[in-house]
């Protein structure tokens, strides 16, 4: 089973209702370099995902993210985050700076409050999307 989990770089488990991930799901597929979770119920992540060494992509759109899921902090190589229509409203800044291969962060149809919009914005240097202020669905 491990060989074969082994050679799996591409997993969707989307719209499952799934409440939580198991943390040996990241030591499993320890090759995994995309990760599809939109849709589900999901809240927080495991500190095992930072494991993830080759992961570059993780969609975790359409969840319950109250926070920016910070085990995604410590994933090396990870170059997209989408974490469009959750319930986030403020983002952790240092912990963003310090994610050197992050190209792309998507927080579309969140809360992020507007203090937040102009701390984040200078300070990132990948590309950040945010709903225009006023657009963000109520909670």
């Amino acid at each position: 089973m491990r060989s074969v989990a082994e050679g799996i770089h591409r997993i969707s488990l989307a719209n499952n209702e799934l409440r939580a991930l198991a943390g040996r799901f990241a030591t499993t597929f320890s090759q995994l370099r995309e990760l599809n979770l939109e849709g589900n119920l999901l809240h927080r992540l495991p500190e095992e995902l930072g494991s993830l060494l080759h992961l570059r992509a993780i969609n975790l759109a359409r969840n319950k993210f109250r926070r920016f899921p910070e085990p995604l902090a410590a994933a090396p190589a990870l170059e997209s985050i989408d974490l469009e229509g959750n319930e986030i409203a403020e983002v952790p800044v240092e912990v963003l700076a310090s994610m050197t291969s992050l190209r792309s962060l998507n927080l579309r149809a969140n809360p992020v409050c507007p203090d937040m919009r102009l701390l984040v914005r200078p300070l990132v240097p990948f590309e950040l999307l945010l709903s225009p202020e006023g657009d963000v669905p109520e909670a």
